[in-house]
C-alpha cells in the first residue's frame, strides 16, 4: 500500500506599489529539513488514522511552520497529486495551495525543520531540487496567475 502525505503549498503577496504584475509580489514559503539531505520542501506529512487528507495538510502546516488555518486562506480550485517511490515503495502526496493572510505572520519551525524561505519562484525552484515539485511550484504560480 502507497504511503500517504499531505501538504499545503503556501505563500504571500508582498504589498509593493512598485510592482506592476500582481504576480511579482508572490513568494512561496519552503521549510529545509533537518534530516536527510536537507532538501526544502513546503510543509506535509503522513496522515493519521481518521483524518481526511485536508485536515492532514493544515495539521502538518501548524505542527511544521506554525501555522493555524484561521491564518491562511484555502485557493479553492488547486490540489496536486504528487507520486513518487520512496524507500522502494510508493509515496502520494496530495498539496492544496493556501495564501498567508497577514504577509508578516510569524514562522515558527519545529525541530523537523532548521530554516525556512520565503521565495520568488525562480528561486524557489532552484531550492526545489526535484523536477515534480519544480514543476508543482510552476503550475501553482500559473494558476495563481490564472485567476
Amino acid at each position: 500500500m502507497a504511503v500517504r502525505a499531505c501538504g499545503l503549498i503556501i505563500y504571500r503577496r508582498l504589498q509593493s506599489a512598485a510592482s506592476s504584475k500582481v504576480t511579482d509580489g508572490i513568494e512561496y514559503l519552503l521549510l529545509q529539513t533537518s534530516y536527510g539531505t536537507h532538501h526544502w520542501t513546503p510543509p506535509k506529512g503522513h496522515v493519521d488514522p481518521g483524518e481526511d487528507d485536508l485536515q492532514t495538510a493544515f495539521r502538518e502546516t501548524q505542527e511544521e511552520a506554525g501555522l493555524q488555518a484561521s491564518q491562511l486562506t484555502l485557493v479553492e480550485g488547486y490540489k496536486k497529486e504528487l507520486h513518487y517511490p520512496v524507500r522502494g515503495k510508493p509515496k502520494t502526496v496530495t498539496y492544496w495551495l493556501a495564501e498567508v493572510k497577514d504577509c508578516n505572520t510569524e514562522i515558527k519551525l519545529s525541530e523537523e525543520h532548521q530554516a525556512f524561505r520565503w521565495l520568488k519562484l525562480e528561486d524557489a525552484c532552484k531550492f526545489a531540487e526535484y523536477e515534480d515539485m519544480q514543476a508543482t511550484l510552476k503550475e501553482a504560480h500559473e494558476f495563481l496567475c490564472s485567476r
